[in-house]
């Protein structure tokens, strides 16, 4: 059963809907022999619309460059949101603290400490965002594991206050996200509609996500305030879509198309091109699938060389962050649709990586993970890298 809060007075301003019909296993690749995915042909339910006209698409050939190291000495670092004016806010899994990274120098300064963190297996303090009003209201938004359930909370962000006390006590907005051991999903982002969008996972339970009642395997879709958002493709539900395993990057494209990866069981890892009430399949279909009921994956990868995390869009692709992979993806796009064979880069150069994030124009923001017990960390680690990419 899904439980939110109750709706109560708007902190923020209310937002525009945007959508349009296109608004759019960490322990787990590709299906060829150079290490390179085979592109995937057009999924059921493409979120491009209708009469659109043929899109520029990014080369076959992409390259990525480490520009340089921006910070050292992360301990579990998992969600990541760049600043206005500068500075990276950075949550750690396991310590439920928030760190801002001055960008320029590296400099690491604790913010202070969510409360209500309960660390343990993939929970903890996963996911962060900033408010689409963030100027005004100073609101910073995480999705964190507690003792009973995965939730989201609010805290305004005082950054003229001490070290470590610069977060307000937590308004919780959503709760009853189903917990486990493994897969709790944690990915928060605002879309270009302003609403709150949400990836779940199903805590190792598979029967949650074909089950719209429950908020495990799904990607939500919220108001600021926790409310399921207008034009939600079911009556009164935060559910946007369904059938998933564990949702763990969120990414729209130029078209204010949305995209996300997710763990695989044993077989396939996936990049989906979401749409409103499609279901993905998890756990009949792993992977592609001949059943015309569920969406097919934009592509597919095997577990070992993939195991994604977060995404970003740049430069016309999709970049997936891999952790078992230990590499950089590159998906070039033509629409909801992969233009050309993924490329893989860094392949085992950094170990896991975890977050990756737009820094405007050609340049991301990439966060290993090798300190979350199950990578094998180096001195530095972990570190947040800037690259230049085409």
């Amino acid at each position: 059963m899904i439980v939110r809060r109750r709706a109560v007075p708007a902190v923020l301003a209310a937002a525009a809907l945007l959508l349009t019909a296109g608004c759019s296993s960490d322990d787990g690749g590709t299906s060829s022999a150079d290490g390179s995915a085979s592109p995937s042909r057009s999924a059921p339910g493409s979120s491009a619309r209708p009469g659109q006209g043929a899109e520029e698409t990014p080369p076959a050939k992409g390259s990525v460059k480490v520009v340089r190291t921006v910070a050292e000495g992360l301990d579990s670092p998992w969600g990541l949101a760049p600043l206005p004016g500068g500075g990276l806010l950075v949550s750690s899994r396991d310590d439920g603290t928030i760190v801002r990274v001055d960008d320029k120098t590296g400099r690491k300064t604790e913010v202070g400490e969510v409360p209500g963190v309960s660390a343990a297996g993939e929970g903890g303090l996963l996911g962060i965002a900033l408010s689409p009003e963030f100027a005004s209201d100073r609101m910073l938004y995480a999705y964190f594991t507690s003792d009973g359930d995965n939730r989201i909370v609010r805290m305004i962000y005082d950054d003229k206050k001490p070290a470590g006390e610069q977060l307000a006590a937590p308004d919780t907005v959503f709760r009853g996200i189903p917990k486990g051991f493994v897969h709790n999903g944690g990915r928060i982002e605002f879309g270009p509609d302003k609403m709150l969008y949400v990836g779940t996972g199903e805590s190792g339970e598979t029967g949650l996500s074909q089950d719209k009642d429950s908020a495990g395997g799904k990607i939500l879709r919220l108001t600021p305030e926790g409310e399921p958002a207008p034009g939600n493709p079911f009556p009164d539900s935060p559910v946007y879509s369904y059938g998933h395993r564990n949702v763990q990057g969120l990414a729209w494209d130029a078209k204010q198309r949305l995209f996300a990866s997710e763990f695989g069981q044993d077989t396939w890892d996936e990049l989906n091109a979401i749409k409103p009430g499609d279901n993905y399949g998890w756990p009949e279909a792993e992977g592609r699938s001949d059943d015309s009921g569920f969406h097919n994956p934009v592509d597919q990868w095997t577990t070992a060389e993939a195991s994604p995390s977060g995404i970003a869009y740049a430069e016309g692709s999709i970049w997936m962050a891999g952790l078992r992979g230990k590499r950089l993806w590159r998906i070039p796009l033509n629409g909801t649709e992969a233009s050309a064979r993924p490329q893989a880069f860094l392949e085992g150069e950094y170990g896991r990586l975890r977050t990756v994030v737009p820094a405007g124009g050609d340049r991301l923001w990439l966060v290993t993970s090798n300190t979350d017990g199950r990578g094998d960390p180096k001195d530095g680690d972990d570190r947040i890298l800037e690259l230049r990419v085409t």
